[in-house]
Protein backbone atom coordinates (compact mmCIF):
# COMPACT_ATOMS: atom_id res chain seq x y z
CA UNK A 1 0.00 0.00 0.00
CA UNK A 2 1.17 3.49 -0.49
CA UNK A 3 1.99 5.55 2.08
CA UNK A 4 -0.08 8.66 1.69
CA UNK A 5 1.22 11.84 3.97
CA UNK A 6 -1.74 13.63 6.03
CA UNK A 7 -2.87 17.12 6.30
CA UNK A 8 -0.02 19.01 8.14
CA UNK A 9 -1.55 18.58 11.51
CA UNK A 10 -0.78 22.12 12.58
CA UNK A 11 -2.71 23.30 9.37
CA UNK A 12 -5.87 21.11 10.56
CA UNK A 13 -5.39 22.28 13.60
CA UNK A 14 -5.13 26.01 13.10
CA UNK A 15 -8.48 25.82 11.06
CA UNK A 16 -10.32 24.28 14.26
CA UNK A 17 -8.98 26.83 16.63
CA UNK A 18 -9.68 29.86 13.90
CA UNK A 19 -13.11 28.69 13.25
CA UNK A 20 -13.67 28.66 16.76
CA UNK A 21 -12.12 32.14 17.42
CA UNK A 22 -13.13 34.17 14.50
CA UNK A 23 -16.48 32.47 13.03
CA UNK A 24 -19.32 34.54 13.55
CA UNK A 25 -22.14 32.39 16.05
CA UNK A 26 -24.15 32.03 12.93
CA UNK A 27 -21.63 30.63 9.49
CA UNK A 28 -24.67 30.10 7.46
CA UNK A 29 -24.40 33.44 6.10
CA UNK A 30 -20.31 33.65 6.14
CA UNK A 31 -18.62 34.39 2.95
CA UNK A 32 -16.53 31.45 3.43
CA UNK A 33 -19.60 28.54 4.03
CA UNK A 34 -19.13 27.05 0.59
CA UNK A 35 -15.25 26.44 1.48
CA UNK A 36 -16.31 25.02 4.52
CA UNK A 37 -18.63 22.98 2.80
CA UNK A 38 -16.46 21.34 0.46
CA UNK A 39 -13.47 21.08 3.29
CA UNK A 40 -16.65 18.56 5.25
CA UNK A 41 -16.97 17.34 1.98
CA UNK A 42 -13.33 16.30 1.41
CA UNK A 43 -13.33 15.06 4.90
CA UNK A 44 -15.69 12.62 4.62
CA UNK A 45 -14.45 11.20 1.16
CA UNK A 46 -11.01 10.90 2.86
CA UNK A 47 -12.30 9.21 5.58
CA UNK A 48 -14.02 6.77 3.39
CA UNK A 49 -11.18 6.11 1.11
CA UNK A 50 -8.22 6.25 3.83
CA UNK A 51 -9.91 3.53 5.91
CA UNK A 52 -10.52 1.88 2.28
CA UNK A 53 -7.04 1.77 1.52
CA UNK A 54 -5.76 0.47 4.54
CA UNK A 55 -5.41 3.55 7.04
CA UNK A 56 -7.31 2.08 10.49
CA UNK A 57 -9.45 4.95 12.35
CA UNK A 58 -11.48 7.89 12.84
CA UNK A 59 -9.11 10.50 12.36
CA UNK A 60 -10.84 12.11 9.39
CA UNK A 61 -14.32 12.03 11.06
CA UNK A 62 -12.67 13.08 14.00
CA UNK A 63 -11.14 16.47 12.22
CA UNK A 64 -14.44 17.40 11.34
CA UNK A 65 -15.64 16.88 14.63
CA UNK A 66 -13.11 19.20 15.97
CA UNK A 67 -14.48 21.76 13.33
CA UNK A 68 -18.09 21.60 13.97
CA UNK A 69 -17.47 21.75 17.85
CA UNK A 70 -15.33 24.47 17.83
CA UNK A 71 -17.29 26.69 15.31
CA UNK A 72 -20.36 26.37 17.23
CA UNK A 73 -22.58 26.20 14.06
CA UNK A 74 -26.46 27.07 14.26
CA UNK A 75 -28.42 23.77 13.81
CA UNK A 76 -29.15 24.26 10.33
CA UNK A 77 -25.32 24.62 9.11
CA UNK A 78 -24.52 21.55 11.56
CA UNK A 79 -27.05 19.44 9.52
CA UNK A 80 -25.26 21.14 6.29
CA UNK A 81 -21.94 20.09 7.29
CA UNK A 82 -22.41 16.98 8.57
CA UNK A 83 -24.90 16.22 5.25
CA UNK A 84 -21.28 17.45 3.20
CA UNK A 85 -19.28 15.00 5.00
CA UNK A 86 -21.61 12.23 4.68
CA UNK A 87 -22.21 13.09 0.92
CA UNK A 88 -18.03 12.91 0.56
CA UNK A 89 -18.32 9.69 2.27
CA UNK A 90 -21.42 7.71 0.23
CA UNK A 91 -19.90 8.93 -3.23
CA UNK A 92 -17.06 6.88 -3.14
CA UNK A 93 -18.66 4.33 -0.72
CA UNK A 94 -20.91 3.68 -3.63
CA UNK A 95 -18.10 3.37 -6.25
CA UNK A 96 -15.24 1.64 -4.20
CA UNK A 97 -15.15 -1.73 -2.55
CA UNK A 98 -11.65 -1.91 -2.79
CA UNK A 99 -8.70 0.20 -2.71
CA UNK A 100 -7.44 0.51 -6.37
CA UNK A 101 -4.90 3.11 -7.95
CA UNK A 102 -7.72 5.33 -8.80
CA UNK A 103 -8.80 5.21 -5.25
CA UNK A 104 -5.27 6.79 -4.48
CA UNK A 105 -5.23 9.03 -6.92
CA UNK A 106 -8.57 10.20 -5.51
CA UNK A 107 -6.64 10.04 -2.25
CA UNK A 108 -3.77 12.32 -3.62
CA UNK A 109 -5.89 14.81 -5.16
CA UNK A 110 -8.29 15.74 -2.20
CA UNK A 111 -5.53 15.85 0.00
CA UNK A 112 -4.20 18.58 -1.90
CA UNK A 113 -7.45 20.10 -2.43
CA UNK A 114 -8.16 20.03 1.02
CA UNK A 115 -4.62 21.78 2.25
CA UNK A 116 -5.33 24.27 -0.28
CA UNK A 117 -9.23 24.97 0.95
CA UNK A 118 -7.43 25.03 4.65
CA UNK A 119 -4.64 27.97 3.57
CA UNK A 120 -7.16 29.52 1.64
CA UNK A 121 -9.75 29.79 4.70
CA UNK A 122 -7.02 30.92 7.07
CA UNK A 123 -5.43 33.30 4.66
CA UNK A 124 -8.48 34.76 3.65
CA UNK A 125 -10.91 34.70 6.97
CA UNK A 126 -8.80 34.43 9.82
CA UNK A 127 -7.37 36.79 11.91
Amino acid sequence: MKSIPFFRPAICFSIALWVGVACPASAQDAPYEGKMLRLAEILGSLHYLRNLCGEAGSEWRDRMDAIVTAEKPSEAERVRLISSFNHGYRVFSDNYTRCTPSALAAIDRYMKEGEDLSNEIISRYGN
